[in-house]
């Protein structure tokens, strides 16, 4: 019997009907690496409360309300009051400036970068006109050239302008690796640079996924330690106190076409060493091998609850399902807040450095009533914020995202229920997994 995880209507400005998550949480699925081909697209149906199905007609008398608060939104009309799952003591509806602040940001590779605790403007004046490359690319023609060598001569004078504010900026222990990434990043834009000459449209976007991976490791290198002290009652948990690297191999069922999807998932323990932790231990112990997809519904895909009665993961140990605590870190906070959603906590408007924005985004599934009930059912997000930013729509604050699907993420909306997750390994950051649970026997 999986979490339960209920979603009220979705504050966006394009009206969509309420619904609700199957009572299977929301968990994992996996990437593809390479191939050209896509997964099967095929859908199952959605599972309510007690996993029985939900039929495919929808409620208009919400569906009209949807409509109502979505006019309301953009035109500023009286409010109709709040819907009955609102708290007694605040609104449900964001402050209307939240919603319209500004295009989300969906890369995954640029939440990463902008989620490390650093604080170097010299590196993130290189990172940004790197990034921006993406949008230049958008232009028709041979403008879009134009456009990316006036990007690349921007990050390369940042760079030279810079680098000894960037230098002084790394951790002592990792300063030897940090130079070594920069001499790279520098002879890599003089490459871009020649092949922006050149007309070359089709290898620029490759040259700039190299820079941009050269920026996020020098900027890694800046985080000295582990930035803050987690909560006494969690410190003996599975903490991963940094990040690590994970690929999911999925076995596709009934297609032709494909036999298997290798998924790369960045899970990122700075913002939530807990719930990340929770996973690799889990992954160590090969908890999901073997398992099915057991949602994928178009709007998530979602695996880990195991056979029988258990919600969860059983601690042989204890005998017991263990349970870790909803951990939500918001921008401009030292430590993450924990076993409350930041709607309870009444932060409207607080940004959460690991958004559900882009299309892949990792989070963990709990029971809608009960904050602290995630245990090893995980989701990923098939939808991007398009219209809705982040922090103004129904996830974000709520439940605990953990990483970002950073390879092959198109696939995840083609796996379907009964593909089955072969295998998770730990690619690389398993030295930063703290107070393993899978090495105690047993």
């Amino acid at each position: 019997m999986a979490a339960f995880l209920s979603i009220p209507i979705y504050y966006s400005p394009v009206p969509l009907c309420p619904f609700s998550l199957a009572r299977r949480s929301m968990m994992s699925y996996s990437w593809v690496p390479g191939p050209v081909f896509r997964c099967s697209s095929s859908r199952p149906e959605r599972r309510g409360f007690g996993g029985e199905e939900v039929k495919s007609s929808f409620d208009l008398k919400k569906c009209a309300l949807s409509v109502a608060l979505a006019i309301e939104l953009l035109v500023g009309v009286p409010q109709f009051g709040w819907l009955a799952s609102a708290t007694p003591t605040a609104p449900v509806l964001p402050d209307l400036s939240v919603l319209i602040s500004g295009p989300p940001i969906k890369d995954p590779g640029v939440l990463l970068r902008n989620a490390l605790p650093i604080n170097n403007k010299a590196i993130r004046e290189v990172q940004k006109p790197l990034e921006d490359i993406t949008d230049s690319l958008k232009i028709a023609g041979v403008r879009a050239l134009d456009s990316v060598e006036r990007n690349v001569r921007q990050a390369s004078r940042a760079l030279n302008q810079g680098r000894n504010f960037i230098i002084a900026g790394l951790a002592e222990s990792k300063k030897a690796h940090g130079e070594e990434l920069l001499n790279k990043l520098a002879i890599g834009m003089e490459e871009l640079q020649r092949v922006v000459e050149e007309r070359n449209r089709d290898a620029v976007v490759p040259k700039q996924k190299e820079l941009l991976n050269y920026v996020g490791g020098v900027e890694e290198d800046m985080v000295d330690g582990f930035p803050y002290d987690v909560p006494e009652e969690y410190q003996n948990m599975p903490l991963l106190k940094g990040r690590a690297t994970v690929d999911m191999k999925v076995k596709v069922k009934d297609n032709p076409n494909v036999q298997d999807c290798v998924f790369r998932i960045v899970l990122d323990g700075y913002n939530a060493p807990v719930t990340a932790g929770n996973f690799v231990d889990l992954v160590q112990r090969h908890f999901y091998d073997g398992m099915e997809i057991q949602r994928a519904d178009g709007f998530v895909v979602q695996t880990g609850d195991p056979e029988g009665p258990a919600e969860g993961f059983i601690d042989p140990s204890t005998g017991k399902v263990r349970t870790i605590p909803l951990e939500i870190m918001v921008t401009g906070d030292k430590a993450p807040v924990y076993g409350a959603t930041l709607e309870e906590l009444g932060l409207y408007k607080a940004q959460t450095m690991l958004p559900f924005n882009a299309f892949g985004t990792m989070a963990m599934a709990r029971d809608e009533f009960e904050n602290n009930s995630a245990s090893s059912q995980v989701f990923w997000l098939l939808k991007e914020s398009e219209l809705t930013p982040s922090n103004a729509n129904i996830l974000d604050g709520r439940y605990a995202v953990f990483g970002y699907v950073t390879e092959n993420e198109d696939f995840l909306a083609d796996l379907k229920v009964g593909d089955v997750v072969e295998s998770i390994h730990v690619v690389s950051g398993l030295e930063n997994l703290i107070n393993p649970s899978y090495k105690i026997a047993g």
